[in-house]
């Protein structure tokens, strides 16, 4: 039996080695080749859908501004807040502006 060989894709960011005996070298390439196109598939997402980063950013800004003790009472209490979809358009309504300032 063969020793297996190192995959001819990049090795996992932060993460161990790669298990080289876990999986074939046609595995390896089509694992590559489907993280590869959920990555493109997730930004292609993201750049239709503006609010999402604005959503993850307003919440991160209130945690390290508000400092809550229990974060999954205040993430709870964040997102069912009936304001946040106005303010999520506010925001979204002025970033167009601004960007069709420029």
């Amino acid at each position: 039996m063969s020793e297996p060989q190192r995959p001819a894709v990049p090795s996992p960011e932060g993460m161990e080695s790669y298990d080289l005996g876990a999986l074939s070298g046609e595995q390896q390439e089509r694992l590559w080749r489907f993280k590869i196109h959920t990555r493109m598939d997730n930004e292609y997402y993201l750049r239709n859908h503006p609010e999402v980063e604005l959503l993850l950013k307003e919440f991160l800004r209130s945690v390290l501004l508000k400092r809550p003790e229990d974060i999954r009472e205040f993430a709870s209490e964040y997102y069912t807040d009936a304001k946040l979809p106005g303010m999520i358009q506010k925001k979204l309504s002025e970033r167009a502006s601004k960007m069709s300032q420029n």
